[in-house]
């Protein structure tokens, strides 16, 4: 069976791979139809992301088909169309018994600590499968990235009517502004890419937007846009050194500031800012499993429109070519997703 693995930064290749055994207790063998690329599969790639291992098979945000389940395997069945929590966890660790395995600390993501998507067939523990029988391929394979802006905000603990700032339009910036709108707060995005900005507003319905130009100019646009409050909550999805450590300035009197986006360099910041205001900071990493039933609930009943999201699809065959031209923002892609079925 064929597979891609990344061998090192900037180096594919194809491989040859044994082909699948039978699975085993409580797992199942997927067949995968559709792979999305996100921010750790271009960092992987790039050699900036810290938990990405080589060589390694990429690939996380999956939709896939369910071939056959082992013993004591009820929750799904061979033909079902699934998207996959990529997160293994060890459930007997100190951080799963706690109900936090997103950050267990054995935890194995698929396609970054282990092998991920990036061939046609795997196994798979069943319990990390989510049926979705009206959702396409491309459906599935989003549901992740949607996964993790839903848990930003819900550490971000987002109130309706709250201003909330959102620091990055890129994909998982853009999953963040989508439940910061469901769950009623204020949104408003800051970015330094004017066409990134132009889509939230067109696209997304999103008002308010600060194109942010290194200036200090920022924090007026935000002060003149919460009447001088700031806001209450800001999540930060660039995985930028500079802009993480610079946005506590834009948090208010007894605000949350969450780090979803990823850096390998340190962190600085004055602590009489964040003391003088009480904030609270905190990390949010990967989704809780019941985030996947709740997005695919909301992409079913049409609160989330997955139709602007997904701007290139290219075939399996082409990713070593192509792959590339995703890691440059004038390439304009919101969501590129990897067709297993060409």
């Amino acid at each position: 069976m064929r597979a891609l693995q990344l061998v090192e930064p900037r180096a594919f290749q194809f491989i040859e791979i044994p082909e699948v055994a039978e699975p085993g207790a409580g797992e199942a063998v997927v067949e995968v139809h559709r792979v999305g690329i996100c921010g750790t599969d271009l960092s992987g790639y790039l050699g900036k992301m810290p938990f990405f291992s080589y060589p390694r098979i990429p690939g996380h945000e999956l939709g896939v088909q369910v071939l056959a389940v082992g013993d004591g395997v009820t929750i799904i069945k061979p033909g079902d169309k699934c998207s996959v929590e990529p997160y293994i966890n060890n459930p007997e660790s100190f951080a799963s018994r706690r109900g936090r395995g997103n950050c267990c600390e054995e935890l194995k993501v698929l396609g970054v600590h282990t092998d991920g998507g990036l061939r046609r067939r795997f196994i798979v523990p069943a319990r990390k499968l989510h049926p979705a029988q009206k959702l396409s391929w491309e459906q599935l394979a989003l549901v992740e990235t949607l996964a993790i802006g839903c848990h930003a905000v819900d550490r971000s603990m987002a109130q309706p009517q709250e201003d909330v700032l959102v620091i990055g339009a890129g994909p998982i910036g853009l999953s963040v502004i989508e439940f910061v709108k469901l769950s009623q707060a204020r949104v408003i995005v800051m970015d330094m890419n004017a066409q990134r900005l132009a889509f939230c507003r067109d696209v997304m319905g999103v008002r308010d937007t600060i194109l942010s130009t290194g200036d200090g100019k920022e924090l007026q646009e935000l002060e003149k846009l919460t009447d001088g409050h700031l806001a209450m909550a800001v999540i930060d999805a660039t995985g930028s050194a500079r802009s993480m450590s610079q946005a506590l300035q834009y948090v208010g009197h007894t605000g949350r500031l969450v780090y979803v986006g990823i850096t390998t360099d340190v962190l600085s910041f004055g602590h009489p800012l964040m003391h003088r205001r009480e904030m609270t900071i905190m990390g949010s990493r990967n989704a809780m499993p019941q985030d996947f039933g709740r997005i695919i609930d909301h992409i079913e009943a049409g609160r989330i429109d997955t139709r602007p999201w997904i701007t290139h699809t290219i075939p399996f065959d082409n990713v070593i070519d192509e792959f590339e031209r995703f890691t440059k923002p004038e390439t304009g892609a919101i969501k590129a997703v990897i067709d297993l079925d060409c």
